[in-house]
C-alpha cells in the first residue's frame, strides 16, 4: 500500500523555492509556532456551533479554494520575475495520490473534532499525545527502517499516562478519548507520506489544494449517512467568521508550513513537538472555557506522565549523538 503514495521525482519539474538551511533555532521556533496555530483548531471548532462533520466540510472547502486561488491566480502574479512557482496541477498521478492522502486527514479531521463534540478539548488533546507512539511503527513501516526500541518505550509511558488520565471518565470522556485516539492513528500516517512526496520536490501549496480537495469529498460522501445536507447552513452568529479563520489560517497557512517544515524534521519529531498542543490547548480551555472544573487531579497527572515522555524523546536523541557520534534523521537540517 505504501507504494501508491510514493511519488516518483519526474511528476515534479518545479521545485518549491524556500529556503533549506537556516538556524536549527528557527526552525525550532517555526515549529512550535505550528503548534499553537494547531491548538487553536480545537478551540475554533469548539465555538462553532456546526456539528463535527459540519465543521470539517467547510474547512476543507474553504481551504481546497483558498489554496487553489493562491497557487493557481495569486502566487503566479506576485512571483513574476522571480523563481517559477509549481503550477496548480501536478499531473494525474500525483493529484490522484494527494487526493488519497487529503482523504486519511479528512478522516482524521472527523474523529478530531467528534472527539471535542463528544468530551471536551483537554480530552481530545490529550487523546493526540498517542501520535508519537503510532508513529513509532507507522514511520518506519512507510520508509522501510527497523523500529527503534527507545520510541516504542516513550510510546508505552505515553500509554500508562493515558490509562491515569482516564482513570475518573465518564462514558462520553471515554468515548471522546478513543475517538480522539483514532484521530491520533491517523495523524501518525498522512505527515509519513507528506514527507515522501515534498522531499521528491512537492510544492506545500499545491499539496495542500489537492489534499483539501480529498478530505472535502470524503466529508461530503460520509455527511449523509448522519445528517442532512441541510445541516451545513444552519450557521449561527459568528461561525462564518471563525469558520474563514480556521480554514484559511489553520489550514490552508498552517497545513503548508507543517509540510514546509517536513523537508527538515522526520515525521517522528514533528509529530512530538505537536505533542505540546495539548500544553497550550488547555491551557486555553481553560481561559476561554472554564474546562478546569471538570478535569480530576488522575487527569494532570495523566497529561503531565504524557508531556514528560515526549521530553524525553531529545533528551534521548543527544545522548545517542554523543555516544556514537552521529547526527540522526530525527534533527532538522544544519546550516
Amino acid at each position: 500500500m505504501a507504494g501508491i503514495f510514493v511519488p516518483a521525482r519526474r511528476h515534479f519539474p518545479y521545485r518549491w523555492a524556500g529556503p533549506r538551511s537556516p538556524s536549527s533555532l528557527k526552525r525550532y521556533i517555526q515549529l512550535h509556532f505550528l503548534v499553537l496555530l494547531l491548538a487553536a483548531t480545537a478551540l475554533l471548532g469548539r465555538g462553532i456551533s456546526l456539528s463535527s462533520l459540519g465543521v470539517v466540510t467547510w474547512r476543507t472547502a474553504l481551504a481546497c479554494l483558498g489554496a487553489a486561488l493562491w497557487t493557481g491566480f495569486l502566487r503566479p502574479r506576485l512571483t513574476k520575475g522571480e523563481v517559477r512557482p509549481a503550477p496548480l496541477w501536478p499531473g494525474a498521478g500525483q493529484a490522484l495520490r494527494l487526493i488519497g492522502v487529503g482523504a486519511v486527514i479528512g478522516i482524521h479531521w472527523l474523529c478530531f473534532f467528534g472527539s471535542v463534540k463528544l468530551s471536551n478539548i483537554s480530552i481530545c488533546l490529550l487523546a493526540l499525545t498517542t501520535m508519537s507512539l503510532f508513529t513509532a511503527f507507522t514511520e518506519p513501516f512507510f520508509e522501510k527502517r527497523r523500529v527503534r526500541p527507545f520510541e516504542v518505550l516513550l510510546g508505552i509511558l505515553i500509554v500508562c499516562g493515558i490509562g491515569i488520565a482516564a482513570k475518573d471518565f465518564n462514558r462520553h470522556d471515554t468515548l471522546g478519548l478513543i475517538v480522539g485516539l483514532g484521530a491520533a492513528f491517523l495523524a501518525a500516517i498522512f505527515p509519513v507520506l507528506n514527507r515522501r512526496i515534498v522531499q521528491a520536490g512537492g510544492d506545500p501549496q499545491v499539496m495542500v489544494a489537492w489534499e483539501m480537495l480529498g478530505a472535502c469529498a470524503v466529508t461530503l460522501i460520509v455527511l449523509p449517512f448522519f445528517s442532512t445536507y441541510g445541516e451545513l447552513f444552519a450557521w449561527k452568529g459568528l461561525d462564518w467568521l471563525w469558520l474563514l479563520l480556521l480554514a484559511w489560517v489553520c489550514t490552508v497557512f498552517a497545513h503548508g508550513f507543517h509540510i514546509h517544515l517536513l523537508r527538515f524534521f522526520s515525521a517522528y519529531t514533528l509529530n512530538l513537538a505537536i505533542n505540546f498542543e495539548p500544553i497550550y490547548g488547555v491551557i486555553a480551555a481553560a481561559l476561554c472555557f472554564s474546562e478546569y472544573k471538570d478535569l480530576t487531579g488522575a487527569f494532570y497527572a495523566g497529561m503531565l506522565t504524557t508531556i514528560a515522555a515526549n521530553l524525553l524523546h531529545p533528551v534521548i536523541i543527544r545522548w545517542n549523538q554523543r555516544r556514537k557520534g552521529l547526527v540522526l534523521e530525527s534533527d532538522p537540517a544544519e546550516p
